[in-house]
């Protein structure tokens, strides 16, 4: 059931006034889950970062035998080196923009949410991890906790590798049995939840009014290999409904936005048009001042602020534009109507 669909049976007055889970009144935890971050704008940081990322199955699928090796000898050395110096390009002083801004979305859910619950961040690969955030929980008497993957649609790349590393957390501390393992719920995929969609439209036309109108709209979702969802990965089914959903609060035509995917990686197939393309064939399209936004990233990162911020000007100039007029929406951040969609969201949870 979709998280737009589930509620409690009695209005609520104030989040804070009441939470569903297992119907009590202790304190319920919370994590917002992300896939991570590197501890340092360094090869050697973000070397063990993706080292951990993509040797995960759900990320890239390949048998080990294979992609190991290839993983080990080539990729990292490479891919390591390259992707340090983009991170140093959006590094803030006080560390990854995915990290301080996922810590100001807690900061400001825990003050919606109230003494009720007591929030946490979760990092799959690097960063804050699920087991400190459990731990930390555990050790407040929490016994009953909240899982929110900070992605809207779903896949077994990014959602399905929050739940595996909740879990795993809960029930495993430095690879010993737990011998208390809290009771764990998740949020649903929420790609087409009412306020999750208003917290976009928001931003979207906020970004609009800051600068002379904009004459396209540019959705670009983070890509994912076809045969994913050949195999029965929802997450293209997801993003559409998505973009069905903005551009009917929108009053969108379908000649005001192009949706494109982006951070394709490796030979094979991926779902497109690539972004990457679509930026740079907009100038000859008659387009001249694009807005780019990311429906599918909750909190900006590397894959906004460099990919789509730096790469994505880049690339709209070399097909002829102006670099000036090519505008990037901001991620829904610690934005105030995206913390309450959140706060609903969690205080829907086993009702």
């Amino acid at each position: 059931m979709k998280g737009s669909d589930r509620g409690c049976a009695d209005p609520i007055s104030s989040v804070s006034d009441i939470h569903c889970v297992g119907n009590m009144s202790a304190t319920v935890g919370v994590i917002l889950g992300q896939v991570g971050t590197p501890d340092a704008p360094t090869p050697r940081a973000v070397k063990q970062y993706l080292s951990r990322f993509l040797s995960d199955r759900r990320v890239i699928d390949y048998p080990p035998w294979l992609w190991q090796p290839l993983l080990r000898g080539l990729i990292l050395p490479l891919r390591s080196r390259r992707s340090a110096r983009l991170y140093q390009r959006i590094w803030t002083p006080q560390g990854s923009p995915l990290l301080v801004e996922s810590e100001k979305q807690r900061q400001r859910l825990q003050d919606t949410l109230g003494a009720g619950y007591r929030v946490a961040l979760g990092m799959a690969y690097a960063g804050p991890s699920f087991e400190q955030a459990i731990d930390n929980l555990l050790a407040d008497g929490i016994t009953e906790v909240i899982v929110v993957p900070m992605f809207p649609q779903y896949s077994s790349a990014t959602t399905a590798s929050v739940y595996d590393a909740a879990f795993a957390a809960a029930t495993d501390r430095a690879g010993a049995a737990r011998r208390f393992v809290p009771a764990l719920w998740c949020v649903p995929p929420y790609y087409e939840d009412p306020g999750y969609v208003g917290a976009l439209v928001k931003r979207i036309e906020d970004a609009s009014a800051a600068g002379p109108p904009p004459d396209h709209i540019v959705l670009s979702f983070h890509g994912l290999p076809e045969r994913y969802v050949t195999a029965g990965d929802p997450y293209r089914q997801h993003c559409d409904r998505t973009v069905a959903a903005l551009a009917m609060a929108l009053r969108w035509q379908p000649s005001d936005y192009t949706v494109a995917f982006q951070s394709r990686f490796g030979p094979e197939k991926w779902l497109g048009p690539g972004t990457a393309d679509v930026l740079t064939g907009l100038h000859a399209r008659g387009i001249r001042r694009p807005l780019v936004v990311a429906p599918g990233f909750t909190t900006d990162c590397l894959e906004t602020l460099d990919e789509l911020g730096n790469e994505g000007r880049v690339e709209f100039a070399s097909g002829g534009g102006d670099a000036a007029a090519y505008r990037l929406c901001p991620c829904l951040n610690d934005q105030p109507e995206w913390i309450d969609a959140l706060s609903r969201l969690i205080t829907a949870v086993g009702c």
